[in-house]
């Protein structure tokens, strides 16, 4: 796609380093000072709170510590601070211009600058060679070294005069440190799994638009023309393998939160290559990246809850400016509304106006590219019913435009999705805007995250996922080769329905011939979930679980009352009743004690457990269990 009209336009056509402006430099004070009075104050007290301040050190016992005990974030934590410090730094003073900043902003650059790495301990998979030290002679491009360049390129370009008149050596350094980090090692070399060059018809993630992005950022800005060409031209057939990888339906199978960094990516990636090519590069008619922005639309349930299947988390600080700016670019309305919304409820946090992490090209594009007004309230779009069917996602509500009464979504697929769970025919269910039946979520990032141990963690075992049952202790299994089956959708005015066959998912000591799955939503209703079974053999225990984050009591009736609890940040998990029609089912009740940085902030201390037990089952059966509004 990319690569292609690349070859097609005239020799020329991309503009120059000299050329190419995508936002004013510090120096321009017209563009900067025209910005809302507000926005500029936000900025320069982002900035001051760096100023004076010692910048965090990186020790490389802390390096080590990756590897010695799993821990990301002692390393991680530091930083990342020195990053959003210079971030803020840069964007203050362009806010100001007035050279109060630029002492602090060497200092950052100077740090950074002398780091070993600009690659996560997590990322340096050579490590292992040096004792688990990076080798300062072989960098290496991971998201963070590609992000880092980005920033350094974009401080370099914002203020390079500013920074010249303290230094000469100064721009030259920074100019080095992008070439010798970020370009040189990308054009080097084709074994980086993000190239998708290593293994032809290798399925790629969100690293590869989130690294081309920012390494196009740097290239775009390389003074040496054939250097720069070189790297455009393979950053964009990086592109065109990823997105060559993606469903027709737009689905992102690493979950809502990845959405930032997969499709939002694409955007950033697109945007630079319209920019620089002075509109001569445009995709945004094309249906792929057309469908690629909507699946944040129809994952967002209410406020900051999203369908949070993957790697994701169920309250999102989705990137506001992003999702507009895909509906600005690709014309959907719904896009433009939902990036509002979210922006505008944004405000209520004190730096919400800074608040882009590292990611300064995402911070311009919201004062330049996409800003978002406050002057007019913005509803999110919250559409009624969205099917995706090659990732197999399904979500539905009761009424387009409101939150009020169900939400319910669900999802098929296969057990090799790019951050997977085993969660074939997992479902979650929200009623009146908050949480009733949930999806944990992913826990802080380890070393275990993402290795051979991913599947010893509570949060990513079929087990812990909505009704998923196990049969004498055996789960699903991780692999392509278990995968949902005979799947269909269906849904009008009156009802939503969502079929599954979960046999493929187990393996064969599952002992199970059938088990089809019905996801019922009865539009104003309720919402009920039905399983035929056949099993091949008999089994000892067939055991379910059902995690919520409401306070749940078992009535003598055998139904499950579910009560209103508060969680953080002063929102409420939903009220309801739970009814199960099984023959011979046991209903106990649990809790799991939630400690983790990751999901504490989402639902607090604790979540609840339902945990239905079918002892020796006849080898076929029904479960039903439905789930409605508790009484008025």
């Amino acid at each position: 796609m990319i690569c292609q009209q690349l070859i097609q336009l005239p020799g020329e056509t991309l503009l120059s380093p000299e050329q190419w402006r995508p936002y004013p430099r510090c120096a321009e004070r017209a563009a900067w000072e025209s910005l809302p009075e507000a926005t500029r104050a936000a900025w320069i007290k982002a900035g001051e709170r760096w100023l004076g301040e010692p910048w965090p050190m990186l020790p490389a016992t802390e390096i080590l510590a990756f590897r010695r005990d799993g821990n990301r974030r002692r390393y991680e934590t530091p930083y990342f601070a020195r990053r959003r410090a210079l971030l803020a730094l840069v964007l203050a003073e362009c806010c100001e211009g007035r050279g109060r900043f630029t002492d602090e902003i060497i200092n950052g650059i100077w740090c950074i600058c002398e780091e070993t790495s600009w690659c996560l301990p997590a990322h340096i998979w050579s490590a292992a060679e040096h004792g688990n030290l990076p080798d300062p002679l072989a960098p290496s491009v991971d998201l963070f070294a590609a992000e880092s360049g980005s920033l350094i390129a974009l401080t370099l370009y914002l203020l390079g005069d500013e920074l010249g008149a303290v230094s000469t050596l100064l721009p030259a350094r920074l100019r080095r440190e992008v070439e010798q980090r970020v370009i040189e090692p990308a054009l080097a070399n084709d074994h980086y799994f993000w190239m998708g060059l290593d293994k032809p018809g290798r399925m790629l993630n969100n690293w590869t638009p989130w690294i081309v992005s920012n390494w196009l950022v740097c290239a775009l800005l390389d003074d040496q023309a054939a250097r720069r060409s070189a790297s455009v031209f393979k950053a964009a057939g990086c592109l065109d393998r990823f997105l060559a990888c993606m469903p027709a339906d737009g689905g992102c199978d690493e979950g809502p939160s990845y959405w930032g960094y997969a499709a939002a990516a694409v955007l950033d990636a697109l945007e630079l290559f319209r920019s620089a090519s002075a509109n001569a590069l445009n995709f945004y008619d094309e249906p792929l990246i057309k469908a690629l922005g909507r699946y944040i639309v129809s994952t967002h349930i209410a406020g900051n809850w999203f369908v949070n299947f993957a790697d994701a988390g169920a309250r999102l600080a989705a990137p506001a400016h992003s999702i507009y700016g895909y509906g600005v670019c690709t014309g959907d309305n719904d896009l433009m509304q939902l990036g509002a919304n979210l922006w505008q409820r944004a405000q209520v946090k004190p730096d919400a106006v800074t608040n882009f992490w590292c990611d300064i090209k995402r911070a311009l594009q919201s004062l330049f590219r996409f800003p978002i007004t406050l002057a007019v309230e913005t509803p999110p779009p919250l559409v009624r019913d969205t099917w995706l069917p090659d990732t197999q996602v399904v979500t539905a509500r009761d009424r387009a435009g409101t939150a009020e009464g169900w939400f319910v979504a669900a999802k098929g697929g296969h057990n090799a999705e790019s951050h997977n769970h085993n969660d074939i025919g997992n479902f979650i269910i929200f009623h009146n805007g908050a949480p009733l039946i949930v999806d944990a979520g992913v826990g802080e990032y380890t070393r275990q995250t993402f290795g051979p141990e991913r599947y010893s963690i509570w949060t990513m075992c079929s087990s812990f996922h909505s009704l998923l049952p196990v049969l004498d202790g055996v789960e699903q299994r991780v692999g392509k080769t278990f995968r949902a089956q005979d799947v269909a959708y269906e849904a009008d005015d009156e009802r939503m329905s969502f079929s599954l066959d979960l046999r493929e998912a187990y393996p064969p000591e599952a002992r199970i011939g059938e088990w089809r799955r019905e996801i019922e939503l009865l539009r104003g209703d309720r919402v009920t979930v039905t399983d035929h079974y056949a099993l091949t053999d008999d089994v000892g225990e067939i055991a379910m679980l059902l995690l919520t984050p409401s306070a749940p009591s078992l009535e003598a009736d055998g139904c499950v009352r579910l009560e209103s609890r508060m969680l953080p940040e002063a929102l409420a998990s939903a009220a309801g009743t739970i009814t199960v029609e099984a023959e011979g089912v046991e209903v106990t009740l649990g809790e799991i004690p939630i400690d983790d940085s990751r999901l504490s902030p989402v639902w607090g201390k604790r979540l609840h457990t339902i945990r239905l037990v079918l002892h020796r089952p006849a080898r076929t059966g029904r479960v039903r269990v439905t789930f409605q509004a508790a009484a008025e």
